[in-house]
């Protein structure tokens, strides 16, 4: 059963439960299912099952590895999506004992063989018994990875890694109770103790660094796709600059141990602030949920008594009668795990509701698109449509051009009139001063900036004549249907032409153009302008007037997974246009290049070069970069700036996603190291394009040497 019925995060969110050895997997299922579980993680063999000694075959005999009582049995494919296996604890790969070692590489290989001969959707493996010493783990782990399609290998990694040995983290504990102080939700679960306090707060002193256990793993693996990491959770969480970091990780599940739940004032299991808080960050990001260990608590649910007196399926309550929005069927509703799962329901529901534009946008998230190149290319309509349907953004050019004509127009009519002849403002263009303002719009596509500077002309009362300029042939016959629409046949002259060849019939004093990438400059936003800003008359306005790029190095297994599945070095060599989601940005973003217009400069060169300093916080811990995330900041008119810069986002608005340079080899950053990296923006007479290096913590090489993996043509 699903935790909750809701579709504002994605796919939906699962539950699975860890439970002891089993010879009928499908009973099993069926009996967690009637708890609310989805599926079960388990054991793959008996616990005392060891594998055979080596052995001479006789007459090329191949006896079987396992017996029918010592193994997990499954004769279905129908419950195969509904297991997860996992592999014995006792085996220890690097053990320095050669007996040892080589009895857990052998018991490894079989367990590993056996679970992808069931077809098991996933593995859970034990997390390393010498982290940051288990090369042999990692070759055996490489070597099935490689002969895998579809099964996951799930590596267990303890976020913290005490001196104890990981299987201490398991061991049960009688519960603990919740603060007296602690407000209670209408289920029973309430405000709980900080990411500081005793439950849940920064690692121990002598504590090693899980993450760096995974990544030496996931590493050696060459950072294979089909393993991740399930994130064992202990009653002290890490930092929370530490935590951050594996938003852009690979993470499958969280295994987290019924024995790190507190008792609330009810008696019931909660978790403190810190662990909930924890929990609905990779609620958002797709991550299950595997509760392990026994019951800690003994509840006497009102939802239970509701479920059976009803004798069948009922809507499950919760401690003050609430409905929880789901129902119950006996017999499950008895389980003394019940209580924990209706816990981990309570916590996806409460998470705040995802708004539309969000909800839009999730088909987008970590999809890999090629930036745009309209002076190549012709738009689609859909495209333009797309675009249209962001009104944030248009609100923010009708405020500029408002605020343009409002200091232009006073401006001029302080000085040719008295204060008493001054006009009064009308809704209407067809008000206002004899002299009409002369505007251009380059690059109009299929209109909007013309009715958003029309619509600023009406509420200053000024009236304009528009010349609407437009390369994309198809792009016109919109624009001419817009007009006749509104009324503006007039007050408009479309111009079917490349705004670097046409030649004005006069001076334009405002400037309008909507030219920006998701980098700022990327669409040869500059080249045009500089070409275009001839149009403009003496102390003309350019809406907008500056724009400048920020990049941060970001850590996306996802990302760099989609671009090495191209297997070749141009897709390595390629920025692409993507909606951030699972990712991590290693450090604040820095600014990189800024452009301004009117260009003054003589001559005007619009080639780049910066080298950018990003410095980590050492609490961070260690990470992996992956590439930089690339923003921009633009500043149409006075204070009004339209951004997708995270600090300065502009609200509701969508038509940007951020950029992203990818690093064909993803480079190690050990904690409170700086990030260094080296960006140039080259320019040709035909083309533009973007090199790359990182020079820091290691020096790596020069991304698009030349523009030879891609550019944007001129």
């Amino acid at each position: 059963m699903v935790l909750g019925k809701r579709t504002d995060y994605g796919d939906a969110k699962y539950a699975g439960v860890q439970v002891p050895f089993t010879l009928d997997a499908p009973a099993t299922v069926e009996a967690y299912g009637l708890c609310g579980f989805d599926f079960i993680v388990a054991p793959l063999v008996r616990d005392g099952w060891r594998p055979p000694a080596p052995t001479v075959p006789e007459n090329g005999s191949l006896p079987s590895l396992f017996n029918r009582d010592d193994c997990l049995y499954i004769n279905s494919s129908q419950w195969a999506n509904q297991v997860v296996g996992l592999i014995s604890d006792w085996i220890q790969t690097d053990s320095p004992d050669p007996a040892k070692r080589q009895q857990s590489v052998a018991a490894l290989r079989h367990q590993l063989g056996w679970a992808a001969h069931l077809g098991l959707q996933a593995v859970v493996l034990p997390a390393p018994h010498r982290p940051g010493q288990c090369p042999n783990y990692a070759q055996v782990l490489n070597q099935t990875l490689q002969g895998l399609t579809h099964m996951a290998l799930w590596l267990t990694v303890p976020l913290v890694l005490p001196g104890t040995p990981p299987r201490a983290l398991h061991e049960p504990h009688p519960p603990r109770q919740a603060p007296e102080a602690d407000a209670v939700s209408p289920m029973g679960h309430g405000k709980q103790n900080g990411v500081g306090c005793a439950f849940s707060g920064p690692v121990m002193p002598g504590a090693m660094d899980g993450w760096e256990a995974w990544h030496q793993v996931r590493a050696q693996c060459d950072h294979h796709n089909l393993l991740g990491a399930a994130l064992l959770v202990g009653p002290t969480l890490p930092s929370l600059a530490s935590l951050d970091r594996w938003c852009g990780e690979p993470v499958k599940a969280i295994l987290l141990p019924t024995s790190v739940f507190i008792t609330n004032k009810r008696g019931y299991p909660v978790l403190p602030k810190g662990h909930q808080d924890m929990l609905a960050a990779f609620f958002k990001l797709g991550v299950q949920v595997v509760l392990t260990g026994e019951a800690c608590h003994s509840v006497a649910s009102p939802a239970n008594v509701g479920a059976a007196t009803a004798g069948g399926t009922a809507v499950a309550v919760g401690p003050d009668g609430e409905p929880l929005g789901f129902n119950i069927t006996n017999p499950g509703e008895f389980h003394p795990l019940r209580p924990y799962w209706e816990y981990l329901c309570f916590l996806f529901r409460r998470l705040e509701a995802v708004g539309e534009q969000e909800r839009q946008e999730t088909s987008y998230r970590d999809y890999l698109q090629v930036p745009l190149q309209p002076l190549q290319d012709n738009l689609e309509s859909q495209t333009y449509e797309t675009f249209e349907k962001d009104l944030q953004k248009y609100k923010l050019y009708e405020e500029a051009v408002y605020k343009a004509l409002k200091d232009r127009y006073l401006a001029s009519t302080t000085e040719a009139m008295s204060p008493y002849d001054l006009p009064i403002a009308s809704t209407s263009c067809s008000d206002g001063p004899s002299r009409n303002v002369v505007l251009m719009v380059v690059g109009a596509g299929r209109g909007p900036l013309v009715r958003a500077s029309m619509r600023a002309a009406a509420r200053v009362g000024v009236r304009l004549r528009v010349y609407a300029v437009e390369k994309n042939p198809n792009a016109i016959v919109h624009i001419q249907q817009m007009l006749r629409s509104e009324g503006w046949e007039r007050d408009v002259t479309i111009v079917s032409a490349d705004m670097r060849h046409w030649q004005a019939p006069e001076p334009a004093e405002i400037l309008v153009s909507e030219l920006l990438g998701s980098f700022g400059d990327n669409e040869l936003s500059p080249e045009c302008l500089d070409g275009a800003q001839r149009f403009l008359a003496p102390g003309g306005i350019s809406i907008p007037q500056s724009y400048t790029s920020y990049l941060a190095p970001a850590t996306s297994h996802k990302l760099h997974h989609d671009v090495k599945s191209y297997k070749d070095l141009e897709h390595f060599e390629t920025p692409y246009v993507v909606r951030l989601h699972r990712h991590h940005l290693l450090a604040p973003t820095q600014p990189l290049f800024t452009f301004s217009h009117p260009n003054n400069d003589a001559p005007i060169d619009n080639s780049r070069y910066a080298t950018v300093n990003f410095h980590r916080d050492p609490a961070a811990g260690a990470a992996v970069l992956h590439g930089f995330a690339g923003y921009f900041e633009c500043t149409l008119y006075g204070d009004v700036l339209l951004s997708i810069h995270p600090p300065s986002h502009s609200e509701n608005m969508f038509s940007w996603f951020p950029i992203f340079f990818p690093l064909r080899e993803p480079v190690y950053v050990p904690a409170g190291a700086p990030v260094e990296m080296q960006m140039w923006r080259c320019c040709s007479p035909h083309k533009v394009w973007y090199e790359w290096a990182v020079t820091a913590p290691v020096a790596g090489p020069i991304h698009n040497v030349g523009g030879r993996s891609y550019w944007v043509g001129l």
